[in-house]
């Protein structure tokens, strides 16, 4: 009986007496039967250990620990329900042919998966923490690199608008000299003639003070002597500072002469396309591919890059009208140019989106988004590629500006915006837009100016 039960027998359950089978512990310390408690406090009256008489509740204590439906102590867990079951359970009909194993192994099968999905997560944060890192890292140098080469460039301007106005200022200089010395010559000349016009004149103020019958006998020779011609009293055509040929449209022609210094190019080079094996110049307008001494860059994977094809985009998309651009390629032995849809993909190979002309295995070759490569003939060896696009025409077409000779050209009706595009697959050579000549013309004198970029006339640079 339970009043016979001794405090030290941790064998035996104290409601059956028998070995204690699969026990329970209560929170008093004391253990029984898991069945014999259950049946025991689903009996009216209060939950309380058969020992000690502490009270429970069955649902604290007994809820995470035995089978509400046998009172058993739950061993298994059924993989097909995914649910804790009891040795009484698993041979009901309900799991006897359920695939069921013992909750240990099935929580530690559990935990590993957990554990392993942690872990990835875990994984995930560092690499992300990592990217953005290096991200913002990425960014620091971009904003330091772009500040160097925008104060470089304005410390090339400066440097041209200083020289210009040293040049200016000399040549003011150098004619007010001219002037002063011509000016300086004239006084001189005139002082010599001056001390006998001022000898003459005290002459003659003498005379004047003459008796009245001798100043009218000399009056007409006195009146001679006076009558003597100097030079008029008025500045010669030419003795001033031309100012207007030092001040006019001063601004205006200082910038028509930058223009033949300032080089521009068409089509600059978007180095967030580039992918990591490229090198971009640092004005943007060259590419090359990295040797076995080149740094390799750790750049973000950001969507806009490309990540297997060693290729890089034009900064500048196209909608419309006509376009011209010309690549160098010189002695590079594996590339390609053209034109690529700002939605065909960067990464890994691309299928469409792409007009393309180069030299890819050693022979010329083609390829358009309806079709694949095509061989195309060369009588002469290429060193530089023409692209001209006529966007709404629906023509794109490759020459050869040196031979004068087509090379190949698409037609296709474009319905998005085409960006123009660089690969190079060659370690020894780099691709080069070339820059083109801008120069200024005015209609007349009495029209202003018209539009920069609508009046320039843009000729290659290698061309007269």
């Amino acid at each position: 009986s339970v009043s016979e039960y001794r405090k030290e027998d941790q064998t035996s359950c104290p409601l059956c007496n028998d070995m204690l089978r699969d026990p329970v512990t209560l929170s008093c310390s004391h253990r029984v039967c898991p069945a014999c408690i259950h049946e025991c406090w689903k009996q009216p009256g209060p939950q309380e250990c058969p020992v000690c008489n502490k009270r429970f509740s069955m649902a604290a204590e007994m809820s995470e620990v035995l089978c509400s439906q046998h009172g058993e102590k739950f061993k298994l867990f059924c993989l097909d329900d995914k649910q804790l079951i009891c040795v009484i359970c698993q041979a009901s009909r309900k799991h006897k042919t359920h695939n069921c194993s013992p909750i240990d192994e099935v929580a530690q099968d559990q935990k590993d998966k957990l554990q392993s999905t942690l872990n990835s997560l875990r994984e995930k944060l560092r690499v992300l923490s990592e990217i953005n890192q290096n991200c913002a890292e990425h960014i620091s140098i971009q904003a330091q690199l772009t500040e160097s080469q925008i104060k470089v460039q304005f410390e090339k301007l400066h440097q041209l608008l200083q020289e210009e106005e040293a040049a200016r200022i000399a040549e003011l200089r150098e004619e007010e000299q001219q002037k002063i010395q011509a000016m300086e010559e004239k006084i001189e000349e005139m002082n010599r003639d001056r001390s006998s016009y001022t000898d003459k004149i005290r002459t003659l103020e003498q005379e004047l003070e003459a008796e009245d019958i001798k100043f009218l006998q000399n009056y007409e020779s006195m009146m001679e002597r006076a009558q003597c011609k100097l030079p008029e009293p008025i500045v010669a055509s030419g003795e001033l500072i031309d100012m207007a040929k030092h001040l006019g449209n001063l601004q205006f022609r200082v910038w028509a002469k930058m223009l033949d210094i300032i080089e521009y190019t068409p089509v600059i080079l978007n180095p967030n396309t580039s992918q990591p094996l490229l090198i971009l110049s640092e004005d943007l307008t060259s590419v090359k591919q990295c040797d076995d001494n080149d740094e390799t860059l750790h750049l973000p994977d950001n969507p806009e890059r490309f990540d297997t094809l060693k290729m890089v985009l034009g900064s500048e998309g196209f909608r419309s009208g006509t376009h011209s651009w010309v690549i160098e390629v010189g002695e590079n032995t594996h590339w390609s140019l053209g034109v690529m849809t700002g939605s065909a993909q960067r990464k890994g190979n691309i299928e469409s989106g792409c007009w393309q002309y180069g030299f890819i295995d050693g022979k010329y070759k083609t390829q358009c988004p309806s079709g694949s490569d095509t061989l195309v003939t060369v009588k002469q060896k290429p060193l530089r590629v023409r692209v001209q696009l006529d966007y709404d025409g629906g023509k794109l077409s490759f020459s050869d500006p040196d031979n004068k000779t087509l090379l190949h050209t698409f037609t296709n009706t474009f319905t998005e915006e085409v960006f123009p595009f660089c690969f190079n697959g060659c370690k020894l050579n780099p691709m080069k837009i070339l820059p083109v000549k801008a120069s200024v013309t005015v209609e007349n004198a009495n029209e202003a100016l018209q539009n920069t970029i609508s009046t320039l006339n843009l000729c290659s640079s290698n061309q007269s």
